[in-house]
């Protein structure tokens, strides 16, 4: 099977090729992120990896497999998305700061043949920030593309993670040990000696 990443994300990319696997990487514009108002948390970066497909199928090839993604940061019961601004991303990291939170990746991986969707979850421990932890993150990092406002492989995961439970890599944008998993169960044994 080819291999294609839908994904501006370099993170992303790091990761899959992590897995020793070909593949490329195709992003058409104008995917749609939007989502209906009743889904549970866990079921919106399913739904927004399943739309991010759509506008694929249509040129995708028989020994084509295409992996789209979406990541949610949840607390309580609120989906935090990408911070617009500086204010939007502090006002995040204040939430977040001294509590425990969901990082919740949606992965949909599709083929001419078949669509599979599944969702993996890590919780993730903050310490308390101090403001000057948050604006010297945020001036310097400008994380408005992470969802929750955050990478946690950057200075503020290094300053802020007291814990965390599940898969590191999902809390990065990317559940690789569940998509290789996932592939091999599609496809067989995806590495031969």
């Amino acid at each position: 099977m080819k291999i294609i990443l839908s994904s501006n994300s370099p993170r992303r990319r790091q990761l899959l090729a992590g897995l020793d696997l070909d593949f490329e990487v195709k992003v058409l514009p104008g995917i749609d992120e939007s989502y209906p108002d009743d889904l549970s948390p866990e079921q919106v970066p399913q739904y927004i990896a399943v739309e991010k497909a759509q506008p694929y199928l249509p040129s995708l090839a028989d020994d084509e497999l295409l992996i789209t993604a979406d990541t949610v940061v949840v607390l309580g019961n609120e989906i935090l998305g990408k911070p617009a601004d500086a204010a939007e991303a502090c006002r995040m990291l204040r939430m977040l700061s001294g509590k425990t939170h969901q990082v919740i990746t949606g992965v949909c991986l599709t083929t001419r043949a078949e669509q599979r969707k599944f969702a993996v979850t890590s919780h993730v421990s903050f310490k308390e920030f101090t403001d000057e932890e948050i604006n010297y993150y945020v001036e310097h990092y400008r994380p408005f593309d992470k969802a929750g406002a955050y990478g946690i492989q950057e200075w503020i995961g290094y300053i802020g993670v007291t814990g965390l439970s599940g898969s590191y890599f999902n809390v990065m944008g990317f559940p690789v040990q569940r998509i290789y998993q996932e592939i091999t169960d599609m496809f067989g044994p995806l590495h031969h000696s």
